[in-house]
């Protein structure tokens, strides 16, 4: 009987996760992807992850809040902006490629949308409706070091690419309002704008009513995503008037959801997998790229405590006050007016059991900040000496 038991459990997880993690098939979802000379940026379950540019496994770069979507390497690949939503609003951040704590550009209440950089690597293009009183949005360019938005000089924009040299951008001028909804031909298809920003005169891109979207400028020419020939896949406009080509078949594939130029190459998310595609050959490969581990937010938040949250909570003698023990942390919270306090505030020291002292003066609590369990001593409202007691063994 243990046999079957056994043998029916192995058939499920065969089933479920594939008989082995060398047999698996590689993650599917990875969304918005973004290159550099080194590396692929893209978005998975609501964090930022980095994978070698040949294959291999990726790691989370920025998590927290389940909404950080749409990086996008600066030139020298130091720097990643992406759209990200702390604090209840989308907003731009830029986080260094090797990791740490992303880093807050903008502040309007209004939703903030990641789209590239300047060739300098000295701004980033966004989109907000910040500025509009009808429902489209206007392009943005706002310094890495952080200050005030300057508006691009266009009435309006969705998605954008700037020229090398600054001086053109290639854009859809508005949103659709459903840009999954296939072979859709009515008023809103999505075209592709050139627009000279010295006076704002605009190129079309030639198009027969399709849907074109997802602009990149290499040199002089566009590249894009476009439904004109069936399934999306990826075109490109030749520079200064010149024609439409379509440089990858897919008559017969899945749609590519987003491309994003990068150094000798532009990466697609084609049906959730990635793909890149050689500007040199004409090539296309897929880089393996397996997942490892969420990693822990990095940047500071708020968090509402929840009764499952409290692992253990003691009224005061004075009955003014509570201490309580939550993720690790000693807090002391009142019981009708007044102020929180977190006494402890130690990342990566678990704090437990805390119990305030008679006259209210004093809390105790076991601390593990040494390796081993010691007894701490601190006063009450988090400030002053903590007096630290050893336990021995």
């Amino acid at each position: 009987m243990r046999a079957a038991v056994f043998a029916t459990t192995a058939l499920i997880s065969a089933l479920v996760f594939g008989t082995s993690a060398q047999g698996r098939e590689p993650p599917h979802l990875l969304q918005h992807p973004s290159l550099s000379a080194t590396e692929i940026a893209f978005d998975y379950a609501g964090s930022i992850w980095v994978a070698p540019r040949g294959g291999g496994a990726a790691r989370v770069l920025v998590t927290g809040q389940g909404d950080n979507t749409q990086p996008v390497f600066s030139p020298d690949g130091a720097m990643i902006a992406f759209t990200g939503r702390y604090d209840g609003n989308r907003d731009i951040y830029v986080v260094p490629a090797t990791g740490g704590t992303p880093r807050r550009l903008t502040w309007h209440p209004g939703n903030d949308v990641a789209l590239g950089w300047t060739a300098d690597g000295r701004n980033i293009l966004f989109r907000s409706s910040r500025e509009t009183v009808r429902d489209l949005d206007r392009f943005y360019l706002i310094p890495v070091t952080g200050g005030d938005p300057r508006p691009i000089p266009l009435s309006s924009g969705e998605q954008g690419a700037l020229s090398a040299d600054g001086s053109h951008i290639a854009y859809t001028p508005f949103n659709q309002w459903q840009p999954a909804w296939k072979r859709y031909r009515g008023g809103q298809t999505d075209r592709i704008w050139i627009a000279d920003l010295k006076d704002s005169a605009i190129t079309k891109v030639p198009r027969d009513n399709s849907n074109d979207r997802n602009p990149m400028f290499v040199g002089d020419d566009v590249y894009f995503l476009s439904d004109r020939d069936g399934p999306v896949t990826l075109y490109r406009y030749a520079g200064h008037g010149g024609t439409v080509s379509r440089v990858i078949a897919n008559d017969h594939g899945f749609d590519m959801a987003s491309a994003a130029a990068g150094p000798g190459a532009i990466v697609i998310d084609h049906f959730g997998k990635i793909e890149l595609y050689d500007l040199a050959s004409g090539t296309v490969s897929q880089p393996q790229i397996t997942l490892g581990a969420e990693a822990l937010a990095r940047r500071a938040h708020v968090k509402t405590l929840e009764a499952g949250d409290i692992a253990k909570a003691v009224l005061t003698a004075s009955g003014k006050r509570i201490v309580i023990e939550a993720h690790g942390e000693i807090l002391s919270i009142p019981a009708e007016k007044g102020d929180a306090r977190n006494l402890t505030q130690t990342a990566g020291v678990a704090e437990r059991d805390p119990a305030p002292s008679p006259d209210g003066k004093s809390v105790a609590y076991f601390s593990d900040e040494s390796g081993e369990y010691a007894l701490h001593v601190r006063p009450a409202d988090g400030t002053g000496v903590v007096r630290k007691i050893d336990l021995g063994t």
